[in-house]
């Protein structure tokens, strides 16, 4: 569903990217792990087009979409859950959700899925965004990236800052939207056990470079828990 061939993004004169190549397919969550400061939120950005990249190539349903602008590429079916979440605070738990929809008809009405995936957005639809725990804005900015029903949901570190109770949760709703097989995912995440539960396959950065990538399975065999460790 995408594919990453070579890219290369740069800050000013730092090289950031370094032909980077990696596959999400339909049905499989790829996980991207490392250390802080090894590019994986700079991959995601260019994924989305809000970075630029200086070579390379992004596909997507077999379409080069590197050209494309950040909402066209929301648009040909990339859902993005970035860092921090950062959900609209006083805007309240309904109108984040119609933000997922923003470039659909106004009468597009909230798939009522999402409340189904994450009961507690149902209980506090009327409650401004920035009254709810960490915990749950991380689940209204997912359902938010669900809102439009991407083919690829790209999360960077979901569980950031986030209780077990909720991580749980979380991770279900990864393992179920995967499993029906209509849908790719993309999850760069630092906590090791929460990927290595999740992971069809996954992809090892360090220093702006693939290190490593294997299916998620051979995790352990493979030492991947010491490749990020390092």
């Amino acid at each position: 569903m995408l594919k990453v061939e070579n890219i290369n993004q740069y800050y000013g004169g730092s090289h950031i990217l370094r032909d980077v190549s990696l596959q999400a397919e339909l049905g499989k969550v790829t996980v991207v792990l490392g250390r802080n400061g090894v590019g994986k939120t700079t991959l995601l950005k260019s994924l989305m087009g809000l970075v630029p990249i200086r070579s390379g190539n992004i596909t997507l349903d077999g379409k080069p979409i590197q050209s494309h602008t950040p909402y066209e590429r929301a648009r040909s079916g990339l859902g993005f859950v970035p860092q921090g979440r950062e959900i609209f605070a006083r805007l309240t738990v309904e109108e984040n959700l119609r933000m997922g929809l923003a470039y659909k008809s106004a009468s597009t009405p909230i798939p009522p899925e999402l409340f189904e995936l994450f009961p507690v957005l149902q209980q506090m639809r009327k409650r401004r965004g920035g009254d709810l725990s960490g915990g749950q804005q991380q689940q209204l900015a997912i359902a938010r990236a669900l809102a439009a029903q991407p083919r690829v949901l790209i999360l960077d570190e979901p569980t950031e800052g986030i209780q077990p109770s909720i991580i749980k949760d979380i991770g279900r709703v990864i393992r179920m939207l995967a499993d029906r097989g209509t849908m790719a995912i993309v999850l760069v995440e630092q906590y090791y056990d929460f990927a290595r539960e999740l992971a069809d396959a996954y992809v090892v950065m360090e220093r702006g470079s693939v290190l490593a990538k294997g299916q998620g399975a051979n995790m352990e065999v493979d030492g991947v828990r010491e490749l990020v460790a390092i």
